[in-house]
């Protein structure tokens, strides 16, 4: 199946399109391809893309674009190519840094990708803590290319099962494959789909008048339930049935069911927190321990209750650890306890009084301990200050847009 390669009149995605091509910019801004037009971000009007993306017109008349993808390569194997933008036409590829034509380019797909073939349908990246390697997935019909790009070796596969992409993106750690005005997600190793899909784009990626995700994905109350951050420096707040990602700003804040990346905990949870490569979950008198790799796996025989893995009874209000610390601080009511993680099996080391009475959330990081109430925040040097104050610091609102949430 091929793309149409004309369009007269602009077209308005809220009618309904099949995109050639989806990528985002080094900003974060996601780029819709559709003809010689574009759109900028989930919502506006069409626009000429050679407007934006001059050159691709000089070179090729542009009158539609094959595929699209931003490179991730910041640590290694291709920094010079990180954030540069690739776009494919027919047999050539064309790279772009900040909406200019990077020099010698555009040239053969073979020179810079040897083993993927022309007249692709759709290309994205996937980083090596997502994919086994840094890596760029390529699809033509039903074949998919994984082109390692350090070793520039080509792993061809066949994924019947998914639609023909004629896009593909990636998007805050998910992988989503565009065909006629619906899209599926998909796992970027192995090509499955769970979940109910396809979907309506329409619902999701645009902003378009009786579309929408409807009353469930109002924002929620500026309450958190849980947050944490993991030794890969993925960062997580809690709330309800609900988690956010709070380390990708430039993807935006996005609400998804817990039950997306930790399959197992459904509802609401009472604290998260996150030491060496796991990352405890604690919900009710349980207690659910995941490996933190590419994709969270629940580690074997669990869940188990809070008192036989920490030795104390649930519930729990909120719990956190500190970075290259071994001590659980959990907090029950006014009083934080201490648990020691080396201990086996494991053992309070101490108690302490809080000054607080109702405490929502709490975690650690580099500016201190922070204990969240409602829609404020309570800002502790140490947990040593925490344990031995007698009085609360002066509360501080957290700023609702990095959270998501409405007052």
């Amino acid at each position: 199946r091929h793309k149409k390669t004309h369009y007269d009149a602009k077209f308005d995605r809220c009618d309904g399109v099949e995109f050639d091509a989806i990528t985002p910019d080094e900003k974060g801004n996601i780029f819709f391809f559709k003809g010689d037009h574009l759109w900028k971000g989930f919502s506006g009007p069409a626009q000429l893309a050679n407007g934006t993306f001059q050159e691709l017109d000089e070179y090729h008349h542009l009158a539609h674009v094959d595929a699209a993808f931003r490179m991730h390569s910041k640590d290694e194997d291709e920094p010079q190519a990180h954030d540069h933008i690739f776009f494919f036409l027919d047999d050539m590829v064309f790279s772009y840094y900040q909406q200019t034509l990077e020099k010698g380019f555009p040239v053969n797909i073979q020179q810079v990708f040897p083993g993927i073939p022309s007249h692709l349908d759709a290309a994205v990246e996937c980083p090596k803590r997502e994919c086994t390697t840094n890596s760029v997935l390529f699809f033509k019909g039903s074949d998919v290319y994984s082109f390692d790009i350090k070793t520039k070796t080509v792993k061809k596969k066949e994924w019947n099962h998914l639609p023909n992409c004629t896009s593909v993106l990636r998007w805050v750690e998910h992988y989503y494959c565009f065909h006629g005005n619906n899209f599926t997600r998909f796992h970027p190793v192995s090509g499955d789909v769970s979940g109910a899909y396809p979907k309506d784009a329409r619902h999701y990626f645009m902003t378009c008048p009786n579309f929408g995700h409807g009353e469930a994905h109002r924002k929620p109350r500026c309450k958190l339930d849980a947050i944490t951050t993991d030794r890969m420096g993925k960062s997580y707040a809690f709330t309800g049935s609900m988690y956010i990602r709070l380390d990708t700003p430039r993807d935006g804040i996005h609400h998804f069911p817990i039950t997306r990346s930790w399959k197992e905990v459904s509802g609401a949870v009472d604290a998260v927190f996150s030491y060496g490569d796991n990352m405890y979950i604690i919900q009710g008198g349980q207690i659910y321990i995941y490996k933190s790799a590419a994709h969270y796996t629940l580690i074997e025989g669990y869940p188990k209750s809070v008192t036989e893995e920490l030795g104390i009874q649930g519930p729990v209000d909120a719990a956190f650890v500190c970075a290259d610390q071994h001590v659980a601080h959990i907090i029950q009511g006014q009083k934080m306890i201490d648990i020691d993680l080396t201990a086996t099996p494991r053992a309070v080391k101490s108690e302490a009084s809080l000054p607080i009475h109702k405490v929502d959330a709490a975690t650690c990081d580099s500016e201190g301990v922070k204990l969240f109430v409602g829609p404020e925040y309570y800002l502790y040097q140490t947990p040593k200050v925490l344990a031995v104050s007698k009085i609360s610091p002066v509360a501080q609102k957290f700023p609702p847009r990095i959270f998501g949430c409405e007052d």
